[in-house]
Parts: C-alpha cells; structure tokens; sequence
C-alpha cells in the first residue's frame, strides 16, 4: 500500500519513514488497532515510546481521529432569510382572500393567483411540518403600489395584506392577484413566519418569493397588466434575488431557493411555495430600511 492508504499529512509522512526503512504496514481503523495493541500486551505508553514519545503526541492524534469530510453532511438546507423592506405593516387580517380592501370592499384588478404555502423546521436533517405558525404575505398591485403606506397615497387602506395559520400539514393558503412591479424590483411577494407562546412572539422568519421572468412575462401581455410598460428589473438581475441570505449558509443566488412553482390555468395562476425553517439559527432580522419605491419610485439600499 503507498500514500492513498494514509488519511493526512502526518500519516503520510510516517508511512513513508516505513517505506525507507523496508517496513511494512496498514491503515487500520482506532478499534481494530486498539484490540491489536490489547493482544500484543501493549499500552498507551508502550506505543508512544515505540513511536518517538513525545513528539507523537502531537502527531499521532491526527492520524486517529475521523476527519471532518468523512462524516456526514446534512444535504437540507434552511432557506434564505431576504429583507423585510419598507412595506410591512402588521395589520392583524387573518383571511385567505387578500383582493379585498376591507375599507371600502373594493377588490383589486388583476389575474387571480391561488397560492400554496408549505412551511417545514428542520430537525436533524429532516424537515418537519411547522404547525401552528403565522404567515403572513403582502406584496404591490398592478400598478406597483403597497396599502397603508403615506408615501404610495395608500394609508388606511389595506388591500393585498393577510395571515394564515399553518394546518397539520404545515400548509397555508391564499387567494391573491399576480403582483405588479415597481423601479428597481422584480416581481415578488412578501413572505413573514412567526412563532407565538401566548402573546409573546418566539421565532420570526422573513423572506420573499419571486417568479419566473419567463412566465412573468406571458402573464404580462393580459390586461391590465399590459397597461403599464415591461418590468425594469429581472430575477437575474435584482440585488436581493442575487445575494445571500441574512442567517445560515446560502450566501448568494437566494432567489433560485425561493421561486414559486406556478401553473397557467388561464383564468387564474396557481402558485406553490416551500419553506423550510431552522429554528436553531434564532429570528432572521426585520432589516426595514430602503427608499419609498412606488409607482416608478426609487428604492434604496435593502430594498422593498
């Protein structure tokens, strides 16, 4: 056996101080080599003083031990935590239909979007339904305009806002419209998780969902959508799509880990998201700032 079989640097070296002095050996694992010791009457101390005494105490724990890489790894991965943005407002409307402007009952235009939410906590590498959680989502109209906020001409209004609680199965449920879009911005959806103990919040998670450029696109030439003029940013192209998560490891591409599965069924879209929660990494931060957006507004650094 030559230098494939030694696990690292260390052994290596031994094995060859082997090889030079005609020796032969083996790499074996820490139990089968202690049991071969225990047969041979040999002791910790006997095997140091054979091996050079002191100067394999540094060594020779290396050559023992399991290396990291021969361990294994959780293939799950916890999914981006994206900027709250400016927009959030908790305005406590627990419904599934979130068209509606309870303010006046008006209902907002545009291609129904049935969405699907599935949030899951990982547990030792499995994922798990997280029952019982607050989701909320918000996200602009057709023409790029959040409700309830002064500087869209939008306050005490309250259209394209809601929460569900997660069933069983983890699943919440929401009728909405296809979202618009505003300078600066893909299309997206807003997306908030929040864990109670009575009236004290334990755990919160904030995200957001983004949609195919592609299928954004089709959509895009029905009314009144096709009102306005194409999207000035795409998924590929926007900051918050294309960096990293704010907790955990996903350091860039977020996006590509929060695309809605969505289907044409011509009158309406149906939409599904999936959500997997690691409750060990503590609360993702609100991160609120950014510029006010709008129809055709800036936005500003951490985005909307």
């Amino acid at each position: 056996m030559g230098d494939a079989g030694c696990l690292c640097q260390e052994t290596v070296k031994f094995c060859k101080g082997l090889q030079q002095g005609g020796g032969k050996f083996r790499i074996v694992s820490y139990s089968e080599h202690m049991k071969a010791n225990s047969k041979l009457g040999w002791n910790r101390r006997d095997l140091l003083r054979g091996l050079g005494g002191a100067a394999m105490l540094t060594a020779f724990p290396k050559i023992l031990h399991v290396p990291a890489w021969g361990q294994a790894a959780c293939a799950t991965l916890s999914s981006p935590a994206l900027t709250e943005g400016p927009y959030f407002v908790d305005e406590d409307l627990n419904r599934t239909d979130i068209r509606e402007d309870p303010s006046d009952n008006s209902v907002q235009a545009g291609v129904p979007l049935l969405l699907a939410i599935n949030v899951s906590k990982l547990v030792d590498c499995q994922t798990k339904p997280l029952t019982g959680a607050y989701v909320d989502i918000w996200h602009c109209n057709v023409n790029g305009t959040y409700s309830d906020v002064s500087a869209n001409r939008s306050a005490g209004q309250k259209y394209l806002r809601g929460w569900q609680a997660t069933n069983r199965q983890g699943n919440v449920y929401f009728t909405t419209i296809y979202p618009g879009w505003y300078q600066g911005r893909a299309v997206h959806i807003h997306v908030k998780v929040r864990m109670m103990d009575g009236l004290d919040q334990t755990y919160e998670f904030t995200s957001q969902f983004f949609f195919k450029d592609e299928f954004t696109a089709e959509v895009y030439q029905r009314a009144p959508y096709n009102a306005r003029p194409n999207p000035d940013t795409l998924v590929t192209t926007d900051g918050i799509a294309r960096g990293g998560s704010s907790i955990g490891s996903i350091t860039s591409d977020s996006g590509s880990y929060l695309m809605l599965d969505l289907r044409d069924k011509g009158e309406w879209i149906e939409g599904e998201a999936k959500l997997i929660c690691d409750l060990t990494l503590g609360s993702s931060p609100d991160q609120a700032g950014g510029g006010m957006g709008g129809p055709g507004g800036p936005v500003g650094p951490g985005g909307a």
